[in-house]
């Protein structure tokens, strides 16, 4: 039966064979400069909030729109026709 993978791993890290450099990460960890701002970054997200925003408000009027073009038919077809609920009951 071969040995698990993690113990020939263990083995090989132990004896030198590979090099930590190698398990090296490719993403550095610092501290954000926050004298020097990302100005690209800041603009990208200012834009699509106000993007967003202007998306919001031209579908809420759409909404509003068609809840009144709704509720008027609605109106309209429920109106009272005046002597014809009368003239059902005679």
């Amino acid at each position: 039966m071969a040995p698990p993978l993690g113990l020939v791993k263990r083995l090989l890290l132990r004896s030198g064979s590979l090099s930590h450099t190698l398990t090296r990460s490719a993403f550095i960890a610092r501290k954000p400069d926050h004298t020097k701002p990302n100005w690209g970054k800041v603009g990208l997200t200012f834009g699509t909030a106000a993007a967003l925003w202007v998306l919001l408000f031209k579908q809420h009027n759409e909404d509003v729109m068609e809840y009144e073009r709704r509720r008027e038919e609605r109106e309209k077809r429920d109106a009272c026709t005046g002597c014809s609920y009368v003239d059902n009951m005679l």
